[in-house]
């Protein structure tokens, strides 16, 4: 299986975002990625194939492929596409506060982790109007990456971000039953994001999701890679870095202002994440870059 390079597809300015359209889509093979991507259905008919698995797409549909996940197109009657390329992990200003968006969570991380699960009924759908909105914003990220002017990193990266917010926006208004499950989810998931330096409980979680408790600790660690307590701990950890690199406050104040009521309970979870201590961390300007690779 043919797997795409990052470098064989980003500008060599290595700016991580890339507008393809394919109007019509071609037959392309099984193939794989090193970068994430959005899909847009802006025509035709076709079949998206995984290697395991075939759903049907039509116009509107819109889902996101991850790094290292198989795929292809068949049975392509006039197939219309918008394949908006990116790498999170390279974008030259943070997400903000995306992480707050439940549509966000479903969309770009829980629906492709459930896509097989629910047989690609939970994605998302835009209708007409939207799907114009969307075709906008593609447009005019496009014009900055095609143009390069001073600037563009940033016009591009907002750009991008635009698009992302206003898709993800769309999923949180979704009435698929489907949809809906992965919300409730993807609402625990916000509240930790919104509230990381809250004392927040596990049955918390577990009402917010609709789920039972067994059942909603599976789905959480199956798509958040760990349990619902240990991602808060990284939330909470996370913050902690950026305070570290950006205040003066002393290890007690930042512990306490991230939500931990015991400094040295902080300290010992904050090596065990990023392998040295949050003193060591404020002074090792290099090891800020730590942050990132688990974070990603």
């Amino acid at each position: 299986m043919q797997v795409l390079k990052k470098q064989d597809w980003f500008h060599e300015d290595g700016f991580p975002v890339v507008v393809e359209r394919r109007d019509p889509q071609e037959p392309f093979g099984l193939h794989a990625h090193e970068f994430s991507e959005i899909v847009i259905i802006t025509g035709g008919r076709g079949e998206h194939i995984t290697g395991e698995d075939s759903y049907k797409l039509v116009t509107g549909d819109t889902f996101i492929i991850g790094p290292a996940r198989p795929h292809d197109y068949l049975n392509m009657d006039q197939l219309r596409l918008i394949n908006v390329l990116f790498d999170a992990a390279d974008l030259p200003m943070t997400l903000g506060d995306l992480q707050s968006l439940s549509g966000y969570h479903a969309l770009f991380t829980l629906e492709p982790a459930w896509r097989k699960r629910h047989g690609f009924s939970s994605r998302l759908q835009l209708s007409p109007p939207e799907l114009v909105r969307a075709i906008s914003l593609v447009d005019q990220l496009d014009e900055e990456l095609l143009h390069r002017g001073p600037g563009f990193e940033v016009m591009a990266t907002t750009t991008l971000l635009q698009l992302v917010t206003f898709l993800s926006r769309c999923y949180s208004q979704s009435r698929n039953p489907q949809s809906k499950s992965l919300l409730r989810i993807a609402e625990a998931i916000s509240l930790l994001e919104r509230h990381y330096a809250d004392p927040i409980t596990l049955d918390e979680l577990v009402e917010i999701s609709g789920m039972s408790r067994r059942n909603f600790l599976r789905a959480f660690e199956s798509t958040m890679g760990c349990p619902p307590i240990a991602y808060l701990i990284r939330l909470r950890i996370r913050q902690a870095c950026k305070l570290l690199a950006q205040s003066e406050k002393n290890i007690t104040e930042i512990a306490m202002a991230v939500g931990f009521t015991d400094s040295n309970y902080f300290s010992r979870q904050f090596r065990t994440l990023m392998n040295l201590s949050p003193r060591e961390y404020r002074n090792n300007q290099p090891a800020r870059q730590g942050l990132r690779n688990w974070t990603a």
